[in-house]
């Protein structure tokens, strides 16, 4: 058999393996704030509208030139639409299995709940704000954190001035809740 058409190592995922999003831990539902969804939602319009139209048209034109075990258009831009289209089933695949919840509808905002945004004091008096969003939303960057984060665990259902426990890799550690907001 020709070793084009095996795989150099069984432990070796399959290509559909690798579309696959990261699961949820079993039983917990996937849920997004509605501008979660909508960018999610435009960021699959735009590979489908523009970004795989452009590459198409690249690759049909670089076929057309020949030879193409050497043409690195064509090789290039198959590599380009392989990875379109991976993450084209993985945005499906996140949006299907989407719950959208929508913090600003949250009746009960004296607790921590999904899209709130929490500022804690940790026990040497250093504060942070954090919003717990969806798994996709995650952007520690702006303190968007996972609401299945330990972070957020320890915050859900905290109340303002409620000192719980995180437990964290150097063993556990205080938080004192300083302020719960929803954006309105």
């Amino acid at each position: 058999m020709s070793k084009a058409f095996t795989r150099e190592n069984d432990d070796a995922p399959e290509d559909d393996e690798l579309d696959d999003p990261e699961p949820l831990p079993k039983g917990l539902k996937n849920y997004m704030t509605p501008p979660g969804f909508q960018a999610m939602q435009e960021e699959l319009r735009h590979l489908l509208r523009v970004e795989r139209p452009k590459v198409v048209e690249v690759v049909s034109w670089a076929a057309g030139n020949g030879d193409r075990s050497e043409n690195g258009d064509y090789l290039y831009g198959k590599k380009r639409l392989r990875e379109i289209d991976r993450r084209i089933r993985f945005l499906n695949k996140r949006l299907e299995s989407a719950t959208v919840v929508n913090p600003q509808d949250q009746k009960n905002r004296e607790q921590v709940f999904f899209g709130a945004t929490v500022t804690y004091a940790r026990d040497d008096g250093a504060e942070n704000t954090v919003t717990i969003v969806g798994v996709d939303e995650v952007d520690s960057d702006r303190g968007h954190i996972s609401w299945i984060s330990p972070v957020a665990r320890a915050l859900l259902k905290a109340r303002e001035g409620d000192v719980v426990e995180l437990r964290t890799p150097a063993g556990l550690e205080r938080i004192e809740v300083v302020e719960i907001r929803y954006a309105d």
